[in-house]
């Protein structure tokens, strides 16, 4: 299990991805054990293994202030949880065989919202005695809404209907307070919004999660709805659903609306000190990658896609676990800073971070599709983003005051995201795409990031409960699986027990 978003400070053994842990198995549980501190937000956690996300396994994971920091708004009446994301009626066996065929999945059955199907809002669209999601709400109040996209590969707009959407958090990160009619919310994004509940009564409202950057003509079968029910609502929701951004022919609407997302620099996060008191801007960059992709290729008769001409392949042996007993020859540190010339290639091939460093990277999307880019162990600054290919005078354009600091951002096709880090946690990362499709198929890679000093302590020891494999795996002990302990919280830790199960959710 991977809990996206949570930075896992100076443990990178409990990430729950194939860089750092070795898979548990059936019938097993395992008992995560991670600090949240330094940290607040809204985030989600999935299964990352074998597109076992495309069966579902997710939820969402909030991280509060604690009681002595204010929050940057008034405690609002209630708080919700939206999951919103496409999805196949094919379980991820199924979809894995097609993309193990060399096929695309093509389009999908449908977007659900909370596990649940569209609101009949069209009967000739929508199929009879669907199961759809309500939220219901006091008239006069103002909620906070935490949503995320936990799909698979289609970039999401969400809006409700007669509504405005107050944005206020992003990822981890209290944004400047905005109103939005919708927001594009693209694959593992995450946002808060406050929604004030000010219409009248006459009737429910439509909650919608619509594809975008597609032919609306054929989707519009592929649309979630859900119900938004005052408590003195007076009948049901009706008629069209909230028109979507009318954009088709203006590529840079959505481009501008996510540079509008700006980090509230005078807002306290986790800690008492303002957000903006980490002056990103005035930090010198000590190294520099460019992550290129391209539309997937054939690499030794297989379909795969690639960053920067690397197509990453998952040693046998975790990295982390490698690196813990020394085994030789799991992985490359030669991750190329500029993208390869040559033919692409399949390889363990990592890119090697500098403890303490600040590195630039720029994430080059040369695909048709918008890609969204994730960072474990990390939140980084998104400060630019435009159309064409970036260069060196490119950086003229960077946000160095107020970009939002967040962990996964949008890169829309034929353009470019250029994103700071600050290297200050010791571990093993993965960076990758969201797009469930193209991750599976290789675009990914990890930054290591070790502190050459002796005898340091920036980083927990290897946990007593480590699971071995690969070139290890004879020193994995039986395990006696009638035990399991509870979920529990203790102090500033968190201890999840994860008794591996099947979940499985039918759109129709």
């Amino acid at each position: 299990m991977h809990w996206s978003g949570v930075q896992q400070r100076r443990t990178s053994w409990q990430d729950g991805v194939l860089g750092t842990n070795c898979p548990i198995p059936s019938k097993w549980n395992w008992t995560y054990q991670f600090q949240v501190k330094d940290q607040i937000g809204s985030f989600f956690y999935f299964p990352s293994l074998h597109f076992q996300r495309a069966s579902g396994g997710f939820g969402t994971f909030i991280i509060n202030n604690r009681p002595i920091i204010p929050i940057p708004f008034d405690t609002p009446y209630g708080d919700i949880t939206i999951l919103i994301g496409d999805w196949y009626t094919q379980n991820h066996t199924a979809l894995r065989k097609t993309l193990n065929a060399g096929k695309d999945l093509g389009m999908p059955d449908g977007v659900i919202i909370n596990g649940k199907g569209p609101f009949r809002y069209n009967d000739t669209l929508v199929p009879d005695g669907i199961d759809y999601e309500t939220i219901t709400v006091e008239p006069g109040k103002t909620y906070r809404l935490r949503v995320s996209n936990v799909g698979i590969s289609t970039s999401l707009n969400f809006r409700i209907q007669s509504h405005n959407l107050l944005l206020a958090e992003a990822e981890g990160s209290y944004t400047v307070q905005q109103n939005y009619t919708s927001l594009d919310i693209h694959v593992g994004q995450s946002y808060s919004f406050l929604l004030t509940t000010d219409q009248n009564a006459s009737s429910d409202y439509y909650i919608v999660a619509s594809a975008r950057f597609v032919n609306e003509t054929v989707w519009q079968r592929v649309t979630g709805v859900a119900i938004l029910h005052y408590t003195n609502s007076k009948g049901k929701a009706s008629g069209p659903l909230p028109d979507p951004p009318q954009d088709q022919f203006d590529k840079t609407f959505s481009m501008n609306q996510a540079r509008s997302i700006r980090w509230n620099v005078s807002a306290s996060g986790a800690r008492p000190n303002p957000q903006g008191s980490f002056r990103y801007g005035s930090i010198n960059v000590t190294e520099v990658f460019v992550l290129k992709n391209k539309p997937p290729v054939m690499i030794d008769g297989k379909r795969r896609t690639t960053l920067s001409g690397i197509s990453f392949v998952n040693p046998a042996t975790p990295i982390r676990l490698a690196d813990q007993y020394k085994v030789k020859g799991v992985y490359k540190l030669d991750f190329p800073t500029r993208p390869l010339t040559g033919p692409p290639r399949m390889e363990t091939s990592i890119i090697n971070g500098t403890y303490r460093g600040f590195m630039e990277v720029i994430l080059q999307n040369n695909e048709t599709k918008v890609h969204t880019y994730h960072m474990n162990g990390y939140a980084f600054f998104v400060v630019g983003m435009d159309y064409g290919e970036w260069t060196e005078n490119s950086r003229g354009t960077y946000n160095k005051w107020d970009g939002i600091a967040r962990t996964t951002t949008q890169v829309f096709p034929g353009a470019w995201t250029a994103i700071l880090i600050s290297l200050d946690n010791v571990g093993v990362w993965n960076i990758r795409t969201e797009n469930l499709d193209s991750w599976y198929r290789g675009q990914e890679t990890y930054i290591r990031v070790v502190n050459p000093e002796p005898n340091n302590k920036t980083e927990f020891p290897m946990p007593d409960n480590a699971l071995f494999c690969g070139a290890l795996s004879k020193m994995q002990k039986p395990q006696d699986i009638s035990f399991a302990t509870s979920i529990k919280g203790i102090e500033s830790k968190v201890f999840f027990t994860l008794l591996l199960v099947s979940a499985f959710i039918s759109l129709y």
